[in-house]
């Protein structure tokens, strides 16, 4: 099926421009993905700080026939534009923020993709007015849901990731 207004492309949803404010990740079929879910992350995300990306709504598009996740829509910049002592200070921000994402228990896990996955190596990660913004929460997790154990696994390895990030935040 050909999307209006496509932005992206992932291994199981496709997202859309509504509008200069929105965009819908689309729910078609079966996607192995649950809508209700990635909606609770998101919003639990937005009560810690704004590093994941607002969640406004759960919808239904008819023309599409698709449950729709609606969230603000981000305007990604080059960082590659910017000094290094800027991408620094966003840098620190970012990282100060998935730690009070962490501390209060929402683990992203999808900062860095696997190799085997298309895309760039960090495209959830998008630099923004703002500074730095985390998108697409499919695969978090909430230590609620998860207990102990395997949240403190899924830290230890996005902390593993976001040293990754800074190398190439900064050096490229």
């Amino acid at each position: 099926m050909k999307y209006p207004r496509l932005l992206s492309s992932g291994n199981n949803n496709r997202v859309i421009a509504l509008s200069n404010t929105e965009v819908a990740k689309l729910f078609v079929d079966d996607t192995r993905s649950d809508i209700g879910s990635e909606a609770e992350k998101m919003k639990f995300a937005n009560t810690i700080n704004g590093l994941v990306c607002r969640f406004n709504r759960l919808d239904y598009i008819e023309e599409l026939r698709a449950e729709a996740l609606v969230m603000e829509r981000i305007y990604g910049a080059d960082f590659r534009a910017y000094e290094v002592e800027k991408r620094e200070l966003w840098l620190d921000v970012f990282e100060d923020e998935l730690k009070q994402l962490h501390a209060a228990g929402f683990v992203h896990r999808d900062l860095k993709r696997p190799s085997n996955i298309s895309g760039d190596a960090f495209d959830n990660i998008l630099l923004t007015v703002e500074g730095l913004r985390l998108i697409d929460v499919g695969i978090s997790a909430l230590r609620s849901q998860v207990g102990d154990k395997l949240f403190e696994k899924y830290v230890e390895v996005e902390l593993g990731e976001l040293v990754l990030f800074r190398e190439y935040f900064l050096n490229r």
